[in-house]
């Protein structure tokens, strides 16, 4: 492991945009994902757009529709070095 060397951060990512691409790498149209989730599909653009904070309580419901983990959507920029 001496010779690990982490990626290059290429992009930053909000809160929005992590559901957005998550929702379009699992082939979801936000309709889809309203269905599956239970949250409007108005609610989900707005959260992909910015104008909705996503909240801990729909993270975990979207998490759930989206088959990822809850801090996967709320944390999108967070690295191993921010925990130390």
């Amino acid at each position: 492991m001496k010779d690990y060397r982490p990626a290059r951060k290429r992009a930053t990512v909000n809160v929005g945009e992590s559901v957005r691409i998550l929702r379009e790498l699992k082939e979801m149209t936000q309709n889809q994902l309203a269905e599956a989730s239970g949250i409007s599909q108005a609610t989900i653009s707005a959260i992909e757009n910015g104008r909705v904070r996503l909240g801990v309580e729909r993270a975990k419901v979207l998490a759930r529709a989206l088959k990822c983990h809850p801090g996967v959507l709320v944390f999108p920029g967070w690295t191993h070095e921010e925990a130390a």
